[in-house]
């Protein structure tokens, strides 16, 4: 099995903006601290603030589905059900 990669992006609603900017610092913290997590950086896009910039690097499938089952129940999972992601995932 082999690493799992994704890059891509999310639009967040601009009035859920400030609440998704300081949510992002805990999940951060948090999926960092995942086994497994070899990467993990999401940034505001210097030109559209409503858009982050988001890659991913796990070990392998497993950590990067562990990973996406705690954030389904996460406070994270729950206030980001607006936000539209646009992924890709390779591995």
């Amino acid at each position: 099995m082999g690493k799992v990669i994704l890059n891509g992006y999310i639009l967040v609603p601009e009035a859920e903006l400030d609440s998704v900017k300081r949510e992002l610092i805990e999940h951060t913290r948090l999926t960092c601290a995942e086994p497994g997590c070899l990467k993990f950086v999401v940034e505001q896009d210097g030109e559209e603030p409503t858009r982050f910039n988001v890659q991913e690097e796990f070990i392998d499938r497993d950590a990067f589905e562990h990973h996406q089952e705690r954030v389904k129940n996460s406070r994270w999972g729950s206030l980001t059900t607006n936000v539209s992601r646009h992924y890709t995932v390779v591995g």
